[in-house]
Parts: structure tokens; C-alpha cells; sequence
């Protein structure tokens, strides 16, 4: 396969166009068309600097009561925890009833005071600490607000070979194109893992990015007091002056932006390569060629983009040793479930089916159906390895058990739930008086056959294969 046969199309179907805003007419590139998505170098800044003339009073259609009213819809649809100020989002529309008509004159006038976001830290499952920043509701409004009104200049110029956080692309589409280089003959990786990235944004190459295509100042100057909005943790604000933490509507397009650089860097070199948000992929045809491709890109991420590289975590791997997206595509553009995503599902299912929770049965199984319907329509490209997945819910029914069981209790009170679901005499007591354990007694034949597959399908319990494998 030729590699013009496997550069991805554009996923709507269509070319790429940019809008003018004043006159609704598509914005011309350099060379007279409307497809954006492969402009380097001259054209591209000029495409910028003919952004930056119609971007001038762009905060005017930031606050307009119609992009406004789009912004709150969104932020509601959200949700989320409350910000420092702790206004619920169920609030925020009552406040805006009083308040919008201030609010806009605020921003337009740059009276508006951003507040500091909220520090949220979260336990990632194979260790370590993410750090989330959630904004009051207000600024996330805003933040929503300004991320409509610049995604319709930005992201017609990002990459094509670019997936997260942006509209009509997904992490399916990602996997499904890598499978496509793979296929083709691409089977190394060069896995580049960037280093806590959104906490290590350089601030002044991104608002200097920044002014090359928007024209209005007072814009980038709300951006900035964005970016550099303090912490709040436990009362204390810390100061920040770099990255932009991730809870906010904006972050995702301002990482869009500062890695567009690399996106474009590496299309100019012809690689093939898939990016989701901070995740990158380069695929090569041999292990040499990775390295060389590694040592050079590796350079200019961390002297030109001015980010870190987490080396300890990036190199130059066989398809089949890579982890992207939670999934591992392999030799041949087959495509299986990770290793770290089934342990990750594994964490999930013992946390939910922990014994001393003291939830009803019916919610804990609810709860179950819910990750595995999650989890089965983001893993729905795999193709192969399924078998697995029976063993994985043969054990998800032996932890049910396992609760039921302890639900119960006192011996007596378990050996009426085994006669209830048809349990001889003799078996059931031979169940409680000779088992050592909630976790020996689940795995009794006579506690498998009470608690069978077409009682625990009676129950409502979904089944991960069965899923998978429709």
C-alpha cells in the first residue's frame, strides 16, 4: 500500500474552510483554496496574519448573547464540581438572569477579574498524581465562551494527523489510522511520552503563538490572566507560571495550539504519525530508523517547543510492545486491548465490588453495568484476543459472589440463600461449615451453581464478551 493510499481523509467527508465571520464567505489560503490542513511555513503565517486582521474585535462575538447562550448550554451539559467561589452550575443560569448585561460590559471593558481555580489532585491507578484545576462556573462559561469563537480559525489549520479534542475526531479514529500505517508496513514505533505536559506549557511562546493570529489584545490579555490564574489549595494560592491545568474548556485548544507546532514540524519531515492531545506516535519502517527519527524530534520538543520529554517512558518500540490510546495495535494492523487497560479495569471492578462497602447487591451490579458499558463501546475496535474477556467475567462474577456471600453474613442466613436458589440440604451446609473464607467459599461447585451465568444475566449483569463480541 502506497503511503498517498493511507494518509487519513478528512473524517466529515469534506474539505476544510475557514469562515469569515464579517462577510460568511470561506478565508482563501495563499494558493486560492480552502483545504488547510497540510499548510507549512510562508503560508501558514500568512494565513495567520490574514486570521489576526479578522480577529480584531472577536471579544465583541466572544460575549455576544447567542455564543454566550450556546457557552452556558455546554457548561450545563458539563456539569462538574464548583470552583473556589462555590457557585453549583445549576446556579449559574439564576446568576446570569441578574447579571449577564455586567458581566459582558466586564470582559468588554477587561474589568473582569478571573478567579483562581480550584486544586484537584487525582490518584492515577498505576501510581503517581494528576493534578486537575476546576474554574468557577462563571470563568468556565467564559473559557467556553472563547474556545467557540477561536476553534472556528484554529482547528481548520491543525493537522490532520491530530484526534483529541477536537469536533468530528475521536481516539477510534486515531487507532484506526495507526492500524492503517501498521498494516502498510510501519510496524515501529517512535513513542514519545511528554513530561507532566500541561503542567510544563511555556507561557510566553504560547501567547506569543498566540498573537501571530489573533488580533484583538484585550483577547490575549483574558487568555493570559488565564493562564496564569493561581491554585487554590486548602485556602492558599499558588502562583503559576507555566502550564495550563486541565478542567478548564480552553486548556484542550491552548494544548491544541502549542502542539500544532510539532504537528507541523513533523509533517514538513513526511513522517507518519498519529497525535492525540499530548499522546504521539511516529510509525517507521525499521528500529534504526526510530532511533534517528527519536534523536531528532526528541531535540526539538525540548529545545525549540521548550517541553520536557519523559525519557524514562519514551523509545522506540515494535508495535506490539506499544500502549496508545489503550489500545496495542499489532503486526498486520490487527488491534487488541493494552495490558495497563485491563489492569486499569481490573482496578475499577475491585474498588465497586469491594466487600465492605454495605451497598445493596442491585447497585453494585448497576454500578458494574455501567463501567462495562463504558468500557466496551471505547474498546469496540478491538479484534482480537477476545477470549480473554471470558476469563475476566467468570472472575467479576466470582467477586459478586463474593459479596453477596458476605452480604449474608452468618452461616444460617447464607445456608437459606443456597436452599433458595435450589441448593440441596447437605450441599449447602456443606458450603458454610467447611469453608475457610468469604473468597474459598465463592469458589465452592455449589455456590457456582446457585449463583450461576443465567442467574447473574436474571440480575441484569452485562457480560464484557458478549459485549465485545457482537
Amino acid at each position: 500500500m502506497r503511503k498517498s493510499e493511507i494518509k487519513q481523509k478528512n473524517p466529515v467527508g469534506r474539505q476544510l474552510e475557514l469562515f469569515s465571520p464579517i462577510t460568511g464567505e470561506p478565508v482563501m489560503t495563499p494558493e486560492g483554496g480552502t483545504d488547510t490542513g497540510s499548510l507549512t511555513g510562508v503560508d501558514l503565517l500568512s494565513l495567520l496574519e490574514n486570521q489576526r486582521t479578522l480577529t480584531e474585535n472577536i471579544l465583541e462575538r466572544i460575549v455576544d448573547y447567542g455564543n454566550l447562550n450556546r457557552a452556558y448550554k455546554q457548561v450545563a451539559r458539563n456539569d462538574g464540581s464548583a470552583g473556589v467561589d462555590q457557585m453549583e452550575t445549576k446556579e449559574l443560569g439564576q446568576w446570569l438572569g441578574t447579571n449577564l448585561n455586567t458581566l459582558r460590559n466586564d470582559i468588554l471593558t477587561e474589568r473582569y477579574q478571573v478567579s483562581p481555580v480550584l486544586k484537584v489532585e487525582i490518584r492515577k491507578p498505576e501510581g503517581g498524581i494528576r493534578i486537575l484545576g476546576i474554574p468557577t462556573v462563571k470563568d468556565r462559561l467564559i473559557q467556553q465562551a472563547i474556545h467557540q469563537q477561536m476553534n472556528r480559525y484554529y482547528d481548520p489549520i491543525f493537522s490532520e494527523s491530530s484526534y483529541g479534542f477536537r469536533p468530528g475526531r475521536s481516539a477510534h479514529q486515531a487507532i484506526e489510522q495507526a492500524s492503517k500505517y501498521i498494516q502498510a508496513g510501519s510496524e515501529w514505533v517512535v513513542d514519545i511520552d511528554l513530561k507532566k505536559y500541561f503542567d510544563t506549557i511555556n507561557h510566553d511562546r504560547l501567547m506569543q503563538r498566540l498573537s501571530k493570529g489573533i488580533g484583538d489584545k484585550r483577547l490575549l490579555r483574558l487568555i493570559k490572566a488565564y493562564l496564569q490564574a493561581g491554585l487554590m489549595n486548602e485556602g492558599f494560592t499558588e502562583q503559576r507560571t507555566a502550564g495550563t491545568p486541565q478542567g478548564g474548556p480552553l486548556s484542550p485548544l491552548l494544548s491544541n495550539i502549542v502542539l500544532d507546532e510539532l504537528d507541523k514540524e513533523l509533517e514538513r519531515r513526511g513522517h507518519n504519525f498519529c497525535r492525540y492531545a499530548d499522546d504521539c506516535n511516529i510509525y517507521v519502517k525499521s528500529k534504526k530508523a526510530g532511533e534517528r527519527v527519536m534523536s531528532s524530534i526528541v531535540n526539538f520538543i525540548e529545545k525549540k517547543l521548550k517541553l520536557k520529554v519523559n525519557h524514562a517512558k519514551s523509545g522506540v518500540r515494535h508495535c506490539s510492545d506499544v500502549k496508545f490510546l489503550g489500545y496495542t495495535v499489532l503486526p498486520e494492523g490487527m488491534i487488541r486491548v493494552a495490558d495497563k487497560s485491563i489492569d486499569r479495569l481490573k482496578f475499577k471492578i475491585r474498588a465497586i465490588t469491594r466487600r465492605n462497602r454495605g451497598i445493596k447487591f442491585e447497585t453494585i451490579i448497576k454500578e458494574l453495568n455501567s463501567v462495562i458499558t463504558g468500557w466496551t463501546n471505547y474498546f469496540k475496535l478491538a479484534n482480537v484476543w477476545l477470549s480473554l474477556l471470558e476469563g475476566l467475567d467468570g472472575w467479576i462474577r466470582r467477586k459478586l459472589r463474593c459479596y453477596r456471600l458476605k452480604q449474608c453474613g452468618r452461616r444460617y442466613t447464607i445456608f437459606k440463600l443456597l436452599r433458595s436458589l435450589g441448593i440441596p440440604e447437605s450441599k449447602s451446609w456443606n458450603v458454610v461449615m467447611y469453608s475457610h473464607g468469604w473468597w474459598q467459599m465463592s469458589k465452592k461447585t455449589a455456590v457456582g451453581y446457585a449463583m450461576n451465568n443465567k442467574w447473574f444475566s436474571q440480575m441484569g449483569l452485562q457480560s464484557l464478551y458478549l459485549r465485545m463480541k457482537v
